[in-house]
């Protein structure tokens, strides 16, 4: 894999925010003194006028961008995942949620793979706490190509839209010329007959890698990438697991309330099937190199085809 050209989403998102500046003149980037980390010091190398450093006041940035908002501006707040679904958390509901704004916000360093840090700054919950907003969107892109689609149909959306982005490098697996992005719609990467992997994020590299396995053990997986967690491509799913008869999720989150609940709420009214979620488990992360924890936790290729292996036999 060593050839294999790999970007980390958040280093997309920040070249993504500096490249559509120009085209969206009401954008302002708003940050909690990690500009550095989460990369948007990229916009504000470009449009220093428009990036304002909150400092280490997280809830209060929420509130800043909800007014920017109501001046027609497009504000987007960064941060870790962390602070921005979990420190900030009655700020986004109250302030940006209830009233709907035009409010988009960037969340780095999701998942395990913010690695060192440790279970303090490893937010895998973070989609959990998102889903139950009304009317919030949830974009969790499996590469920078899916990344700087996102960012641009976050800005192009007229509403709350929440943005996930990773720390470590992944996979490119989506520079196909046809690409295209829509929010709600997922993607058959792989059809399959036996098995459907649904998978969001980095997870999506995973399961194509899982896939490659049990072809060669007989196993036929489809391979779905979810990048719009909300809304949910239902009807996509449904009729995945209409023709496979079993359905695997995978994601970089815990599997209460992330991808996996997700699909099993909507799977339960309309096609109801086994299914296995694979993911952080009900337990806190640790401190580790990414590379180290992905594998410990089961969510590298080989971890999910091990488990998709048990699932369907």
């Amino acid at each position: 894999m060593a050839d294999v050209k790999k970007i980390a989403t958040r280093e997309a998102y920040g070249n993504a925010l500096a490249e559509f500046g120009e085209s969206y003149p009401e954008l302002v980037v708003l940050d909690a003194d990690l500009a550095t980390a989460t990369k948007t010091g990229v916009f504000k190398k470009k449009y220093p006028e428009r990036h304002i450093d909150c400092g280490i006041a997280e809830a209060n940035m929420m509130g800043i961008a909800a007014g920017l908002s109501l001046t027609g501006k497009i504000p987007v707040a960064s941060t870790f995942a962390m602070f921005a679904a979990g420190r900030a958390f009655e700020q986004v509901r109250n302030s940006i949620g209830y009233p709907h704004l035009n409010v988009k916000i960037g969340a780095t360093h999701a998942g395990i793979t913010v690695g060192e840090d440790g279970a303090s700054h490893q937010c895998n919950e973070d989609i959990a706490l998102m889903r139950t907003i009304p009317g919030m969107i949830i974009l969790n892109p499996s590469d920078a190509v899916e990344a700087r689609a996102c960012v641009k149909a976050a800005l192009d959306h007229q509403g709350p839209v929440y943005m996930r982005f990773g720390r470590a490098a992944v996979p490119v697996i989506n520079e196909e010329e046809d690409y295209r992005f829509e929010i709600g719609k997922g993607q058959i990467l792989r059809e399959g007959k036996d098995v459907t992997i649904v998978a969001t994020g980095m997870l999506v590299n995973s399961a194509l890698e899982a896939a490659a396995k049990l072809e060669a053990e007989g196993v036929d997986a489809e391979v779905i990438n979810i990048c719009t967690i909300k809304p949910l491509d239902r009807e996509l799913i449904a009729a995945s697991a209409e023709k496979t008869g079993k359905v695997v999720t995978a994601e970089e989150h815990s599997i209460i309330g992330g991808l996996g609940g997700a699909v099993c709420e909507a799977l339960a009214e309309s096609c109801p099937v086994p299914v296995c979620r694979i993911g952080i488990e009900d337990v806190f992360g640790e401190s580790g190199s990414a590379e180290a924890l992905v594998a410990k936790y089961g969510l590298d290729g080989e971890g999910v085809y091990r488990k998709v292996k048990k699932f369907v036999s």
